[in-house]
């Protein structure tokens, strides 16, 4: 169930950075980048945790820790080319 929530949840954020996608500059696409860094940041360390110190098997955790810090950095480097408003 809670799988099932955090999915939809998912969902939700994407469809939310779909429709926002061009707004170049906006206070929206820059909370929705900032709300991505977070996720991404938060999966990648859960997921090197579970592989590091859980008893997982497989190569599937490290995957996505790779496939989370690329887009962690990603949104990282979009937020610094966005000019702030104001400016």
């Amino acid at each position: 169930m809670v799988g099932r929530i955090g999915g939809a949840g998912l969902l939700a954020i994407g469809v939310a950075c779909w429709l926002a996608r061009e707004d170049s500059g906006s206070v929206a696409q820059h909370g929705l980048l900032c709300g991505m860094l977070i996720y991404n940041v938060g999966a990648c360390a859960v997921l090197a945790y579970a592989g590091s110190t859980l008893p997982m098997a497989g190569v599937a955790p490290w995957a996505g820790v790779a496939l989370h810090a690329v887009l962690a950095t990603w949104c990282a480097g979009n937020l610094r080319a966005i000019p702030r408003i104001g400016d």
